[in-house]
């Protein structure tokens, strides 16, 4: 109203003559002076305490060394007033993005999938689901008789478990995650959960934050009671055997090493028995049951051997069996079918290492010498990233190039007859093995039908091994996460869980509700040599988003040569050219595939014209072996560089705007994009990085948490010097340049993280002490509640916070 009665004084002095203007001011007007802009806040300054280390003739002071001193009381309080500082000056700092913060929130809690139940499994005769209840934190775990719900739809029907028009309930509430969180100080997180084969028993273990491990506990399913036995803690792995009357567990020692396996007989008053213990200190044990439940499969390992054991589940106190061993670190997946072995391995093959993994098959005849022979012809054009197994087929994921590829194969696989005659006695003994290796297409492989654009496949529980329906969830770029019944006997398919984005619902089906018509049609009886791709006319089925994201591949040339692959998304409507903002994620470590899966987060970025782009660089999973080794230990700067060349590849090209590129990288990926910024600081205007990895030269050297020796071996020995001299110059703590204009960076980081908030602390009090401070360009810390408090509302609000962040930052 103030602006309305200005304009009309100010109109009507338009019309009076000039002796009449001063009848037009207020009788006491004075010009009020402009008011100077709010200074902006001056980011907190820690306390200086160097220390000094030396190592290989090497010698580096460390000024924030006490950040890492959690038995120095004093330290730590210095710590908590620091970490109070931190939270307020990122609080001022985003004071001006409050309502950008609640329009995001807003944006992304409407995006949320809005089911209050988990896909049902069925497993035998029951549905095993979890469920969110009204006004509970967190949800129960229920099932119910299969042949009762055939048509059970999500939480709807019925409700709660009681069916109204019977009368009666038919659903059993198995454990109550909010009554666990009364056990262990207010919240619940469960690792581990394990249904006996018999379904009588759960077994599973709780973090318990006091003490800093998880606690196994078993309850008796009909009753509803927690059993006397076992009970044990710091435990890292559970398997059944016995049929569900005996429990296989492996115990951490104070280190958190898996070290040492037990077995626990119901309903006997002994103590748990000690099946193995390993003294070597860089040696990790863990356990599996086969599909079948008629083995345990125990693996020993460490950088310099891994080892496989068999134990008979029918008599789990029979000894343990070797049944596979080999030098260096392998990844050795061992499972059993009607009297067979399969071996899925990545282990060097005559001495020589391989780049990718192959399946291998013996006799479990443990009398006869044990052979293991190649179940396919190596085919470089077609690789297996992954297997699954049922009572009467073989799934296997495979790769074309970029094309991930889901194929089924009938069981049991041809065999022949072996005989051996020994020397000694003539003795004579028969063992079936597979008929020698075959091309994959020689079994005429069934392929499954998948929607474009797929990033990655991953086996669902698939607990039901005498079922022919197998789970898979099926991700992508441009289409929200599919959870897939195959039906391998028939060829029939449903979507069992997509996230509808286009009507913002999601659709959990099960049984006959989910066959929506048109997915009846979809049988895929197809033969080998059949594409895997849907037609157009059924994309609609997979809820597909590409008619409004575009998805787009390169390869881009990296410092050396070697072409890495990349991978961006963008609205078809909002694309212009050298006009964009981006965003570029990576992770590029442990041989892991980057996460390219939609994310209904990104939609935020995605509306308002971001590009968002995904760097698959070397240490990554997405090239094999090689690819992976290629960018660990002395070799990891070539993961950076790769990122360094993607950045610059989008710039180029003009798919993003100069000086609007931001980076954004996830625990080890928030190395790369840290070491990325060392080395070009002015290739980002902004980034982001969650819990990462930024002073490994003091974490490898002095672990303050536990390490594996997976990490050793990714990010090198500290105590080797060419490792050592690898680590200092790709160490983000260590390389920040002096009198530089950095980035503006957001680092997310917990006191609960795996890499401690004390990297995080340091790397952003060094940076301002390094850089040139421009207040455009801050150095945040944020503080994010610990990672066991699963809460999506506060995800939600972390996302939106870092979201308006970036967008702040490439606009001011």
């Amino acid at each position: 109203m103030s602006h309305l009665l200005a304009t009309l004084h100010r109109h009507r002095c338009l019309r009076l003559p000039s002796t009449a203007l001063p009848l037009c001011r207020p009788a006491h007007y004075k010009p009020q002076k402009p008011q100077p802009p709010p200074s902006p806040p001056k980011p907190p300054k820690p306390p200086k305490k160097p220390r000094t280390f030396t190592l290989h003739d090497t010698t580096w002071e460390d000024p924030y060394s006490w950040m890492s001193s959690l038995n120095d009381k004093v330290a730590m309080r210095h710590m908590d007033v620091y970490m109070e500082q931190e939270e307020k000056y990122t609080e001022a700092v985003m004071a001006d993005t409050d309502r950008l913060q609640s329009k995001l929130q807003s944006e992304m809690a409407s995006r949320m999938a809005s089911d209050l139940s988990t896909t049902p499994l069925r497993w035998g005769p029951w549905l095993y689901y979890r469920r969110v209840e009204e006004g509970k934190q967190y949800p129960v775990l229920c099932r119910r008789l299969a042949s009762l719900n055939e048509e059970f739809i999500s939480h709807k029907s019925p409700f709660a478990g009681f069916d109204f028009a019977s009368g009666k309930r038919i659903e059993q509430k198995l454990l109550d995650y909010n009554q666990e969180a009364e056990r262990f100080g207010g919240f619940a997180y469960e690792e581990l959960s394990e249904v006996s084969p018999d379904h009588r028993f759960l077994a599973y273990t709780m973090y318990d934050k006091d003490s800093d491990y998880f606690k196994l506990s078993v309850r008796d399913l009909n009753f509803g009671s927690l059993c006397n036995k076992p009970q044990a803690d710091r435990v890292s792995n559970l398997a059944w055997a016995k049929g569900g009357q005996a429990l296989l567990y492996v115990v951490t020692d104070h280190n958190k090493r898996p070290y040492r396996l037990y077995c626990s007989i119901f309903g006997s008053n002994e103590e748990d028995v000690l099946l193995l213990e390993e003294h070597t200190e860089n040696v990790h044990v863990n356990i599996r049951h086969t599909k079948d439940f008629c083995f345990v499969t125990v693996n020993t390992f460490s950088t310099k051997s891994s080892k496989v054991f068999l134990i008979n589940a029918a008599d789990p106190l029979s000894g343990l069996t070797l049944v596979w061993e080999c030098e260096a670190l392998a990844h050795c997946i061992v499972e059993h079918h009607k009297g067979f072995l399969y071996l899925f391995t990545d282990a060097a093959k005559g001495g020589q290492p391989v780049d990718y993994h192959y399946l291998l098959c013996s006799s479990v005849d443990i009398s006869a010498p044990r052979k293991w022979e190649n179940v396919f012809i190596d085919d470089r054009e077609l690789i297996i990233e992954d297997v699954d197994f049922c009572d009467t087929h073989l799934v296997l994921i495979v790769r074309e190039g970029r094309k991930f590829k889901l194929c089924s194969v009938a069981l049991p696989l041809p065999t022949r007859e072996l005989r051996y005659i020994f020397p000694y006695g003539a003795v004579l003994l028969h063992a079936l093995f597979v008929e020698g290796a075959v091309h994959l297409k020689e079994l005429y492989p069934h392929f499954l039908p998948l929607p474009k654009y797929v990033s990655q496949i991953s086996p669902g529980p698939n607990y039901d091994y005498y079922s022919s329906t197998m789970r898979f969830t099926i991700s992508s770029p441009v289409m929200p996460d599919a959870v897939v019944d195959y039906d391998l006997s028939n060829g029939k398919w449903n979507i069992i869980q997509q996230q509808n984005m286009l009507h913002d619902r999601t659709r959990i089906l099960y049984g006959r509700a989910s066959s929506a018509g048109s997915t009846e049609k979809s049988s895929i009886s197809q033969s080998s040599d059949s594409t895997n791709e849907v037609n157009f006319e059924d994309d609609h089925l997979w809820n597909d988003l590409s008619e409004f994201y575009a998805c787009e591949h390169y390869d881009v040339s990296s410092h050396d040569g070697v072409l890495v692959p990349l991978t961006i998304v963008y609205s078809c409507t909002r694309k212009k050219v050298a006009q964009n903002p981006g965003l570029l994620h990576v992770h590029g470590a442990y041989g892991e595939l980057l996460d390219k899966r939609w994310r209904s987060e990104l939609k935020s970025l995605l509306d308002r014209g971001w590009v968002v782009a995904y760097a698959d660089v070397r240490g990554g999973g997405r090239g094999g072996k090689k690819w992976h080794h290629d960018g660990r230990g002395t070799k990891k700067h070539n993961s950076i560089n790769d990122y360094i060349s993607c950045a610059k590849f989008l710039i180029e090209k003009e798919i993003v705007q100069e000086n609007k590129l931001a980076g954004w990288g996830y625990s080890s990926g928030g190395l790369v994009v840290a070491s990325a910024i060392n080395l070009s600081p002015d290739l980002f205007c902004a980034a982001v990085l969650k819990v990462p990895f930024l002073d490994p030269s003091n974490t490898l050297l002095h672990p303050i948490l536990p390490l594996t020796p997976a990490d050793y071996e990714e990010f090198g020995y500290p105590g080797d010097i060419e490792d050592f001299r690898a680590i200092r110059n790709y160490s983000p703590y260590d390389n920040i340049q002096k009198d530089v204009l950095y980035p503006a960076v957001m680092v997310s980081s917990s006191f609960n993280t795996r890499f401690g908030v004390w990297e995080a602390a340091k790397w952003v009090a060094r940076v301002r002490d390094h850089a040139i401070y421009d207040p455009k360009r801050p150095i945040l810390l944020n503080l994010t509640v610990d990672i066991v408090e699963e809460n999506r509302y506060l995800q939600c609000k972390e996302s939106a916070l870092e979201t308006a962040f970036l967008i702040k930052m490439v606009d001011s």
